[in-house]
């Protein structure tokens, strides 16, 4: 696992990091992603949440619509991953934003 670190990807978290509101998040990833990208990083976020709160595989799978493969592979990064899921599930949760997602 790594993301490898080069001028690219750094220019595009540099610019991820620019972003100062929702409304700009919606804009600049329905400019940067598909919808389905879009979407499916919302449930690995969601399915890294239920996890993280002692939900089963086959209960994440259920509540997101994603794959047991999808499911496991959060899985593998929440247990040996670099920390990512972790973090921002934990900030969240400090800032009370930590509610179950609701589908759009």
């Amino acid at each position: 696992m790594g993301i490898k670190h080069d001028k690219q990807t750094d220019a595009l978290f540099e610019s991820i990091l620019k972003l100062t509101s929702m409304e700009e998040c919606y804009a600049y990833f329905e400019d940067l992603c598909t919808m389905r990208e879009i979407r499916d990083l919302g449930q690995r976020l969601e399915v890294a949440r239920l996890l993280r709160g002692g939900s089963s595989y086959q209960q994440a799978a259920a509540a997101t619509g994603v794959s047991s493969a999808t499911v496991g592979r959060v899985k593998k990064c929440l247990d040996y991953g670099p920390g990512g899921y972790e973090m921002i599930l934990t900030r969240m949760e400090a800032d009370g934003d930590d509610a179950e997602c609701d589908e759009a």
